[in-house]
């Protein structure tokens, strides 16, 4: 009987099927952890063996290196905004970062006036912690209050300066920093496009092995899939790691057996796409197994083959995506006009304002909005992709990684545990309950 919170663990398997997993036992090779095949067995959590000349092993990890990572201390860094982050955060500040963008994301079809007084989630907090924001209107300010206690007259920087037209460097900043976060929002949206189509193709191997597969075999092709799911995310490197994420959904789920995380403790887990890649062939080997054991045939295993190819190249669009971001010296190049452009701006505002006794409060206030909204567009601006660059982190503007997950475990155990037309009374051919 299927769990209301888990998948099964299963304790025994089908003559049938341990029949054809003996054709899956891999020939002798040395116990290498760097190019080692993995056996069916394994999958499904035997231990180390030596039968009949054949090897089925698992490598295994000094007690000092399992300390080792179990002591990881938690980092913390500071983000685009200036605002600091945790490396690997616990359950508990995953959930409440994933409820908090959860809230954020149905804020977007407010009215403009219940808008304005939101601040997570918005560029407020990633403007008051910019030092440059503070230089320009110190600056600007520092030169006003020159300018209307110095007396006498204008100096001759601000007569030069007043020739001066620096509205072409503004344009130029602004066309590449609009370009810049066309870009980055471009990446986002693949990025959601892949994560979206994880689920998917997970939904298809659960549909289809509920329905082809015998129980216990489509309840650990399910398994692995949500499994690699999950550590995809986590080889990511980002805030999802295997101590407070992965564990914790292998714990509530029975995801996998003992026997089988002892199979792939010999893969780092927090760091590469090593895990998913093992898992997704565990997932090709079970569907080839029911292919020879004649629970599927020719057509239904090239499709389940495809769906779970599908899965693996979308995961690997993710790991490509992160693996390159937006080339360093655009993004300096950006902030090193931004920095120039930002003061420069602030003065010829300044001076502009006029000197001594031709000053006017109206003009200087006028100025400094217009100085200060000039700040918020292009650090704003700035801002805005650079925080779209990884959508695997923390921020609030992130992917819900967290709700994908769930979506998917939820969504795969109520194809396995669904009671279709085919078992309902009055139906030709149907099985009796």
């Amino acid at each position: 009987t299927m769990s209301t919170s888990s998948f099964p663990i299963p304790h025994h398997s089908t003559p049938d099927i341990n029949v054809e997993l003996q054709q899956y036992d891999t020939p002798q090779h040395t116990n290498n952890s760097s190019s080692r095949p993995v056996a069916i067995s394994q999958a499904r959590g035997s231990s180390d063996s030596v039968e009949n000349g054949r090897i089925s092993s698992t490598c295994s990890i000094s007690p000092s290196k399992k300390e080792g990572a179990k002591m990881k201390v938690d980092q913390s860094f500071r983000r685009a905004d200036g605002s600091l982050s945790e490396k690997r955060p616990t359950w508990s500040r995953i959930k409440s970062i994933e409820e908090r963008r959860l809230r954020i994301l149905k804020r977007v079809e407010l009215p403009v006036w219940k808008l304005l007084f939101h601040t997570q989630g918005t560029c407020l907090k990633g403007l008051a912690l910019d030092p440059l924001i503070y230089i320009t209107m110190v600056l600007y300010i520092g030169l006003r209050l020159y300018a209307r206690f110095s007396g006498g007259d204008a100096p001759l920087s601000a007569t030069l300066m007043n020739k001066s037209d620096i509205t072409i460097l503004g344009g130029f900043l602004s066309f590449f920093l609009v370009f810049f976060v066309n870009q980055t929002n471009s990446r986002f949206l693949e990025m959601y496009g892949f994560s979206r189509a994880c689920m998917g193709r997970i939904q298809d191997v659960a549909a289809l092995a509920s329905t082809q597969f015998p129980q216990e075999l489509a309840e650990q092709i399910i398994r692995h899939m949500n499994a690699a799911h999950i550590a995809g995310y986590v080889g990511l490197g980002g805030p999802y790691s295997k101590r407070f994420f992965f564990d914790h959904y292998n714990k509530v789920h029975n995801l996998m057996t003992p026997e089988e995380m002892e199979s792939i403790s010999h893969l780092d887990m927090d760091s590469g796409s090593d895990v998913v890649k093992e898992l997704v062939t565990w997932c090709n080997r079970d569907v080839g197994m029911a292919k020879r054991a004649g629970f599927i045939g020719a057509y239904e295993a090239k499709e389940l083959h495809d769906r779970i190819l599908q899965f693996r190249a979308s995961m690997d669009g993710m790991y490509d995506y992160c693996a390159q971001p937006p080339h360093f010296f655009y993004i300096h190049f950006l902030c090193l006009l931004s920095a120039f452009y930002l003061p420069l701006f602030a003065i010829d505002n300044a001076y502009s304002a006029g000197w001594g006794d031709a000053t006017e409060w109206g003009i200087e206030v006028l100025n400094g909005v217009l100085v200060l909204m000039q700040c918020v567009f292009v650090i704003g601006l700035r801002l805005l992709g650079q925080k779209m660059v990884d959508p695997y982190g923390d921020d609030n503007e992130d992917l819900s990684v967290t709700s994908y997950v769930e979506d998917a475990l939820h969504i795969t155990k109520i194809m396995f545990t669904c009671k279709g037309t085919h078992l309902r009374p009055g139906i030709p051919n149907a099985k009796s309950n």
